[in-house]
Order: structure tokens, then C-alpha cells, then sequence
């Protein structure tokens, strides 16, 4: 019972969450004016209708496919691995589409003088291709190797080695490129959810909208990974196959947020162990669905803090999901001893 009563006071807290991402900003909103507006009503200040409809409303539903997607990846790698401390990113899959659109803003400023440093819906639209055929390449040489290799020790080191490959040259490009193109890298380094604009959220939404249902399936073959894998062999699992289908999900999930969001760092990391806390239970009938509505949640309170009303612009992102997931990671670390 206390379980069912958990998820569906995240299930309850989502709604008004989402609420409060509409309505706190630089400029704020009172709520019975956002619900007119959402309701088709409208409302008598026109500048409202905008910023709701055309720079919240987008930002919030990135926000909530943003959290659900890293949070389950993070679930996933770490029953894999068998590692309370991995990530979405233990592959290096995040590293390689960051490499990738290093390649396009990096070296646009001897390419094309500059013009991907400006951004814009084409420049949005090349990074996010980028970000995605870097990280596909990737995730084909990781799935490829889990099909081949016994242990999970070569698939870390792989991912570990690719990091570090990615950072050599992301370092050589920046070393040869511009004040002007190394700082939009670095803005897109941070981490936004206000990025996906347009008709980009939808098509984002719509991506995460179909990834996601098939890990949930993946709930009783991550169960019998956790019993260990001569075990789960004894039981008649096919371990190599369920690891690769886990990670493969894991990193599509972590490609296609990358890609349109930029690095989010911690959220992957420590939802699977707030969901644990919260639940008391490893069966991931119950952590999968518990895992997505609880990064929903942390994700839109994440995004309201970084539009607290007295910030001009808004605070990055990573900076705001480190200050709740690094303690978290340390809870782990010292609580594992």
C-alpha cells in the first residue's frame, strides 16, 4: 500500500509541477491566468499568451521527456552493471555526441565563418544531427561489443577510453577555433531545456514518446539480472541478448536527449536511487514506472529553480541538477562504504 501511494502522489505531483513551470519566471503569471490560457480562454495580456504557449510550454514538456528519458537509462545501466554509480553517460555515448557537435560549431568558424556560432533553427537543426550521428556511431560500436565480450569490465573501459578520445579532440578543435565558436560550444555544454523550441519539442516528445514504452518492458529481464548471470542463466535468460537490448535502450534514450538538450548531467545518476528510497524495493515492475514519474518530477523542479523569479535569464541547467545530484552520489558512495 505504501508503495501505490508513493506513485501516485508522483503521478498527483506531476500536473501541478508542470503548473508552476508555466506560471514562475522572470515574469510571473498568476495560475488561473495560465489555466485560461491552456483552456483556450486566453487572457487580456497578449506578451502572456506568448510566453506561455510559445517559451514555457515548450521548455516544460522538454523538461518532463528530459528527466523520464535520463532517469530509466540510469536504472538500466545500473542494473547492467551492477554499479550504483553508473550513468547514462558510462558509456561515452554523451561524449561522442558532444565530439559531434563540436565538429560542426568548432569548425565552423574556418569553415563557414562563424555562422553556426549564431545558432538559430537551422543552426539548432545541424547541432542536433550531429549530436546524434555522433552518438549513434557509438552506440553501434557498444552494442556490437556487448553482442562479444563476457564481461561488463571491457564495455566501461571502452566507454571510459571513448570519453577521454572524444575529450583529445574536442581540446585539439578548440585549440584552433575562435573566441566566438568556442563559446557557443561551451553555452551548449551547459545543458538547456529551453533549447527545443518550435516544432522540434514536439518531434522530440514524440521520439522519447515511442523509446520509452519498450524499456518498460524490460522489467523482468532486468529482475533476473540482479540475481547475477550464471543464475539468470540457470532461469533460462539469454543474458548476452537481455544486456544488449538494456544497454541499446539506454543509450538511444541518452543519444536523442543529448542530442536535442545538450550533456544533463546527475539526473541519470541519482533518480534510480531517490526511486529506491521511496519505493524500498529492487523489483523493477515497480522502479521502471516509479524511476520515469519521479525524473519527470525532479527535472520540472529542477527547470523551476533555474527560473527563480531575481535570476536575469535563467541559471544553467547542470548547475542546478549537480546541486541535487552530487549529493546524492555522495549518499551512495559513503553509504556502500
Amino acid at each position: 500500500m505504501r508503495q501505490n501511494g508513493v506513485i501516485l502522489l508522483l503521478v498527483l505531483s506531476i500536473p501541478g509541477l508542470a503548473l508552476l513551470n508555466l506560471a514562475v519566471g522572470s515574469v510571473g503569471i498568476p495560475l488561473s491566468e495560465v489555466m485560461g490560457i491552456l483552456s483556450g480562454r486566453g487572457t487580456e495580456v497578449e506578451v502572456w499568451n506568448h510566453i506561455v504557449l510559445q517559451t514555457r510550454l515548450p521548455q516544460t514538456l522538454t523538461a518532463m521527456a528530459c528527466g523520464a528519458g535520463l532517469s530509466v537509462a540510469g536504472l538500466e545501466m545500473q542494473t547492467v552493471f551492477r554499479n550504483p554509480l553508473a550513468g547514462p553517460s558510462v558509456l561515452g555515448i554523451s561524449s561522442a555526441a558532444s565530439l559531434g557537435v563540436a565538429f560542426v560549431v568548432l569548425l565552423s568558424g574556418s569553415v563557414g565563418g562563424g555562422v553556426m556560432s549564431r545558432f538559430g533553427f537551422w543552426g539548432n537543426t545541424a547541432l542536433t544531427m550531429a549530436a546524434i550521428c555522433g552518438a549513434m556511431a557509438v552506440m553501434a560500436l557498444i552494442v556490437w561489443l556487448s553482442a562479444r565480450v563476457e564481461g561488463n569490465v571491457t564495455l566501461l573501459i571502452v566507454g571510459v577510453l571513448i570519453g577521454y578520445l572524444a575529450s583529445a579532440v574536442i581540446g585539439v578543435l578548440k585549440y584552433f577555433s575562435s573566441e566566438e565558436d568556442i563559446r557557443a560550444y561551451v553555452i551548449w555544454g551547459l545543458g538547456s531545456f529551453a533549447r527545443v523550441t518550435g516544432g522540434q519539442v514536439y518531434v522530440f516528445v514524440g521520439l522519447m514518446a515511442l523509446l520509452l514504452p519498450p524499456a518498460m518492458l524490460m522489467a523482468k529481464p532486468l529482475n533476473t539480472l540482479l540475481l547475477g548471470e550464471r543464475y539468470a542463466t540457470n532461469l533460462g535468460l539469454n543474458v548476452r541478448r537481455a544486456r544488449m537490448l538494456a544497454i541499446a535502450s539506454a543509450g538511444i534514450l541518452t543519444a536523442i536527449v543529448t542530442a536535442y538538450c545538450g550533456p544533463i548531467m546527475f539526473i541519470g545518476l541519482a533518480v534510480p536511487h531517490i526511486t529506491r528510497g521511496l519505493l524500498h524495493t529492487e523489483d523493477h515492475r515497480l522502479l521502471l514506472p516509479g524511476t520515469l514519474l519521479c525524473g519527470i518530477s525532479l527535472a520540472l523542479i529542477c527547470n523551476v529553480i533555474a527560473r527563480l523569479p531575481g535570476f536575469e535569464g535563467a541559471l544553467p541547467i547542470n548547475s542546478v541538477t549537480a546541486l541535487i545530484g552530487a549529493p546524492v552520489a555522495l549518499w551512495v558512495i559513503l553509504g556502500r562504504k
